[in-house]
């Protein structure tokens, strides 16, 4: 018994339909960046207030001041790692072989 395997040929292309790329509510990424950074700096700034506040004795609760400050440290912790992260991503880059 002898086998052939036949060849399916070329298949017929249906017409191509090209996708526009969605344009709305995008903002390039440095944007992204500048604000997400500008976020972090305001949190730590309210925190800032805050202590300060409480300090000098206004009326602030001390519940307040802590979680004001980790969300702050919180935000700024992120931040240092997403920073990292680019920074290793950024060194795998160059250690590439082109």
């Amino acid at each position: 018994m002898r086998m052939e395997i036949k060849g399916m040929g070329l298949l017929p292309l249906t017409k191509s339909t090209k996708v526009n790329p969605v344009k709305e509510n995008v903002e390039d990424f440095g944007t992204f960046l500048k604000d997400a950074l500008g976020r972090v700096n305001a949190s730590q700034l309210e925190a800032e207030s805050l202590v300060h506040d409480f300090a000098v004795g206004r009326d602030v609760e001390l519940h307040e001041v802590v979680l004001a400050m980790e969300k702050a440290d919180l935000a700024l912790q992120l931040t240092i790692q997403i920073k990292n992260k680019v920074i290793e991503a950024y060194q795998e880059l160059m250690r590439m072989q082109v």
